[in-house]
């Protein structure tokens, strides 16, 4: 029994509708976070991808060093920032 041309077309629709909802978003977002993570420079606020909220003090090739409390630096590889928090809105802590 010879295989039916039509199970082809369905597979080739079932694998591109695959690539436009997970293939494509992705590398989407893949080519931002290289594109924010280039633009990293200091005094930028970041989070890490552990929830790690700082400010960048120094930017090197392959990692960044944050500042996370008053006298606390951690250095970090770039690819963990996982996002660039905007500079308009700091809260101020109480003591």
């Amino acid at each position: 029994m010879p295989p039916d041309n039509g199970i082809f077309i369905v597979y080739a629709v079932i694998i591109g509708i695959f690539y436009f909802l997970v293939f494509r978003p992705q590398r989407q977002r893949q080519k931002e976070l290289k594109t924010m993570l280039g633009n990293l420079k200091k005094n930028d606020e970041v989070v890490t991808s552990s929830g790690i909220h700082g400010t960048v003090v120094i930017v090197k090739d392959k990692t960044v060093v944050v500042r996370v409390d008053e006298n606390c630096r951690i250095e970090f590889d770039k690819d963990v920032i996982t996002m660039i928090q905007s500079n308009s809105v700091k809260v101020e802590v109480v003591k």
